[in-house]
């Protein structure tokens, strides 16, 4: 009966997820090629899904290596599909540029068409915030060939700039930014951003809203968190070891290769983000850990003490920490699987396996037969990275300035990751009626971690599609780690009696 249900909740999923990819159909067809182009990207990264959970319900298990297959074959098609988008998109972009061109020069008078590269519209001086000898200034790097502005806004201490991009994203902004630098020395900074008509501006802003380096109180916060997450996942430790540390300290010893695993982990994630920020010249904060009894830590918060000058910077340096996080985590992981045997520390019931579908299929891969018993003996780094791909995963998840956030709006865009935080949010109010966990990581986001990072200084340009591939992956395997296995699903496996 339950595999019944369980068979037709999937069957029912699919058809939804059909369902939403022909409306996506029908709204894309008034958009031409380029909204057909779209569409079949987006079916691309559903496929795999669709694929995977269909056969399930026809009683088929893809392995490991048809999973991995799946999702290579996806992410090749999106690329793909993704370079003939952009050179469309281009194509298109050019034509209306051209008509854009056309009409403006028929609407004004000839002596004024052939002098661009001037304001039409220059807000008032005593409402813009910039001095007016430099807003002159700034108005005067403007031109045909990277950006024509046409209208001026006061916008916090600096002003927004509407108008036509004529070149290249990058090369327009570089450009732009050099000029300014060349007029006003480095006291603004020049952001080349989407409106929310998604229509290309230019922000100047002074050069004191740069991110500020740490205070020496938060510092000392940074300290008190550290001193914190060592005593947790000591903690930690001793509850796997089934005794609480801090009522038999006499037993640290025992306590504390779990408690350096656990260390290992967060360290990996740390220098990972750390060596990429520093490959592309970016300042990171002292990191914030996050404390938890449960797992030991929720791993760190770091906050950018530079600005990033395009979204593949953000995509890099935000991957990068759970990438090396990850990896180290799975290394652990299948090591422990692969010395498990009798004798080994932990004896641990089977019905664990089935708290995530990438660890159980792993399990199953390399322990077999063992995972139908009652108790499993695993060895302590199976653990150590069981715990360490958890803490990945939640930091994966795609909200505010976690870095899965920032994966999805430096491969997404701003909107979307609101979007993202938003949805992300309510799962995991829903997730705390069966794990008060994620009710604590909820609130955590909520107050610290739900707004969005800055934008880039170049926030147009997206990043390649092997990024938006790697985005992809990790989302998929956050989704992976995080989800039990059905009854069903498990059974079939061979896990538990």
């Amino acid at each position: 009966m339950n595999i019944a249900t369980e068979n037709v909740a999937t069957i029912a999923i699919v058809f939804l997820a059909l369902g939403v990819l022909g409306w996506g159909y029908y709204r894309a067809r008034s958009f031409g090629k380029l909204g057909i182009l779209a569409w079949l990207q987006s079916v691309v990264l559903m496929a795999p899904w669709l694929l995977f959970f269909g056969l399930f319900a026809a009683g088929i298990y893809l392995n490991l290596v048809g999973i991995l297959f799946l999702v290579i074959g996806s992410a090749g098609i999106y690329i793909f599909l993704g370079k003939k988008l952009r050179a469309e998109g281009q194509e298109t972009l050019l034509r209306e540029r051209a008509a854009q061109r056309l009409q403006q020069q028929e609407a004004s008078d000839p002596g004024e068409a052939a002098k661009e590269g001037g304001d039409s519209t220059i807000a008032p001086p005593e409402f813009v915030p910039i001095p007016q000898e430099d807003l002159q200034k700034i108005q005067g790097i403007f031109g045909i060939d990277t950006f024509f502005s046409t209208e001026t806004i006061p916008y916090q201490q600096g002003a927004i700039f509407r108008g036509n991009l004529r070149g290249d994203p990058e090369e327009s902004r570089q450009r732009l930014s050099k000029s300014l630098h060349d007029r006003l020395g480095d006291r603004y900074r020049l952001f080349l951003v989407c409106d929310p008509e998604d229509k290309p501006v230019v922000i100047v802003l002074p050069q004191e809203n740069d991110p500020q380096p740490l205070s020496t109180g938060q510092k000392a916060l940074a300290g008190i968190l550290l001193v914190a997450t060592i005593l947790t996942s000591c903690e930690t430790g001793g509850l796997f070891l089934g005794f609480d540390l801090y009522s038999h300290l006499d037993r640290f010893g025992e306590v504390l290769p779990l408690a350096a695993g656990i260390w290992g982990v967060l360290l990996a994630h740390e220098i990972g983000h750390r060596v990429w920020a520093k490959r592309h010249d970016v300042r990171l904060s002292w990191p914030f850990l996050i404390p938890t009894w449960q797992i030991g830590s929720f791993g760190a918060i770091d906050r950018f003490e530079s600005l990033l000058p395009n979204r593949s910077v953000l995509f890099d340096v935000a991957f990068a920490g759970p990438a090396a996080g990850g990896l180290v985590s799975l290394a652990m992981l299948l090591i422990g699987f692969s010395l498990s045997g009798e004798g080994s520390l932990f004896q641990v019931p089977s019905e664990f396996f089935k708290g995530s579908i990438l660890v159980g299929t792993l399990a199953k891969v390399v322990l077999g037969s063992q995972l139908e018993q009652q108790l499993v003996a695993v060895h302590p780094l199976a653990v150590i990275g069981w715990l360490g791909l958890v803490i990945t995963a939640i930091n994966l998840l795609p909200a505010g300035q976690l870095d899965g956030g920032r994966i999805i709006q430096a491969v997404y865009g701003r909107r979307m990751a609101g979007r993202t935080t938003i949805a992300t949010l309510i799962f995991l109010a829903i997730a705390s009626f069966a794990n008060p966990l994620a009710l604590y990581w909820a609130v955590l986001i909520f107050f610290l971690q739900r707004g969005l990072e800055r934008p880039s200084l170049n926030d147009i340009t997206e990043p390649d599609d092997a990024r938006a591939a790697l985005a992809l992956l990790a989302l998929f395997l956050t989704i992976a780690t995080l989800l039990p296995l059905t009854p069903g699903l498990a059974g079939r496996l061979g896990i538990g009696s």
